[in-house]
This record gives C-alpha cells, structure tokens and sequence, in this order.
C-alpha cells in the first residue's frame, strides 16, 4: 500500500513559506509604454502561471523517469501549479461575470 504524501508533513527546505515581496507602484505615466498597469500585471501572472506549470510537468516527468532527487518537491510544484490553475480559472470566470453585467446593463 503506498500513502500519499501530505505536504504539511514535509520537513526540510520544501516546507518553507516564501516571504512576499512589496508590491510596486508602477508609474501611471510610464503605464503604456512598459508594459505597466493592469495589463502588464495580467500579461506578468500569465508567464508565470506558465513557469510554474512548467516546471510541475518537469518534476512529474522526472519522478515517472525515476530521476527524481526529491519527490517531496514535485508533489509541491504540482501543488503549487494546481493551485495556480484554480486561481487563474476563478479570476477568469470573475472577468466574465464582470464583463457580462456591464453588457447586459441597460443604458
């Protein structure tokens, strides 16, 4: 019998919650020409929404190949993607709903 892996259980380096870094406030006039505001923040989640699912599939490949050093970290990278994956989805449906009532709103 093979029992599963809780993440909660992991010591080590793995186990570890990143800090978060301070937010910064990107210039308003500067906004359209580097990318800044909300659609350089979409376009930023997006890569790495696309990074970390990258690196899930890596990890996964590796632990199918048996080279992997650490299953404990690919069961947390395919966590962390999963998650990702969730959240981009729900902001997704959100954006839609929003979208939808401001078309559906009468004038």
């Amino acid at each position: 019998m093979i029992v599963p892996i809780d993440p909660s259980m992991v010591l080590g380096p793995q186990a570890a919650v990143p800090g978060v870094s301070p937010v910064n406030q990107p210039d308003v006039a500067a906004a359209g020409t580097d990318g800044g505001g909300f659609g350089g923040s979409l376009s930023n989640a997006l890569k790495s929404l696309e990074t970390t699912q990258a690196e899930a599939a890596k990890g996964a490949q590796e632990l199918a190949a048996g080279t992997a050093t650490s299953p404990e970290a690919v069961v947390m990278n395919v966590e962390r993607a999963k998650l990702a994956m969730q959240m981009a989805s729900a902001l997704r449906t959100k954006g839609v709903e929003a979208m939808n009532d401001i078309l559906h709103t009468q004038v």
